[in-house]
């Protein structure tokens, strides 16, 4: 995903009401997000849905790699071993 282009990427409702399934199309096409706006102002966001879910797993694995960074700061770590009976552990349950 680029960065947002004021001049194509931000069009108003009315727009997107007279030409939703153009908006789809170029969705489809650019795969780059349009912000649509209501009285000026921002409203909503359309994205591709392939787009869509790829944008959703990279937040995803940011807000894992973010708890992980903070459990190494708060000391919330394991040696190899210990983390090795842990798995050993969870892994007997399923047996």
């Amino acid at each position: 995903m680029n960065s947002i282009s004021i001049s194509k990427d931000i069009e108003p409702l009315s727009e997107f009401r007279k030409k939703s399934a153009d908006f789809i199309k170029r969705l489809k096409k650019e795969k780059q997000p349009i912000i649509l706006t209501q009285h000026g102002k921002s409203a909503a966001v359309l994205m591709d849905v392939t787009e869509y879910e790829r944008f959703s797993k990279k937040l995803e694995l940011l807000e894992d790699l973010l708890e992980a960074k903070q459990q190494v700061e708060k000391g919330e770590t394991y040696t190899m071993d210990e983390a090795r009976k842990r798995i050993e552990k969870h892994l007997s349950k399923w047996k």
